[in-house]
């Protein structure tokens, strides 16, 4: 095989790792960008999110407490070396919201799984930009050999 076809082989083995990191950071990044508006408004106390919050039964004085905790969640899932532990954690996070909306008999397609969604975008980021977790939990199993 010549030099250049080597070269050309190995572009077009990385260009799709190169790509699936891309999407992988693109999808994280708005789960990011949700996480920090979201928690940012009860951690600021806006009208809006206080009211969708004590509507779903909480106090209002825990408002700013959830707040905070989505904050340290979302920045554990930025940083690449805590983004495993972040993403458990939002999960938890997530389930919490989606079971909360079911509580209040919220409407299933747009409410309730408005948290399945983000949880989907949150570990389709992270796999696609982490190559170590795909080693992990490869969608595609092993190749067996038949004789």
């Amino acid at each position: 095989m010549s030099e250049v076809s080597k070269s050309r082989a190995g572009l077009a083995l990385a260009l799709p790792g190169t790509w699936l990191i891309r999407i992988g950071w693109v999808l994280s990044g708005l789960v990011i960008a949700f996480f920090l508006l979201d928690a940012g408004m009860k951690m600021t106390g806006a009208d809006v999110s206080v009211s969708a919050t004590v509507a779903l039964g909480y106090p209002a004085h825990q408002v700013r407490a959830i707040g905070f905790i989505l904050l340290i969640l979302t920045g554990l899932y930025a940083i690449p070396r805590t983004s495993v532990l972040g993403a458990l954690g939002a999960t938890g996070y997530l389930g919490g919201a989606v079971a909360a909306q079911l509580r209040v008999e919220s409407p299933l397609i747009s409410h309730v799984l408005f948290g399945v969604y983000l949880g989907l975008m949150l570990w389709g980021g992270l796999y696609l930009r982490e190559p170590r977790l795909r080693t992990l939990l490869p969608l595609v199993g092993p190749r067996e050999t038949s004789f």
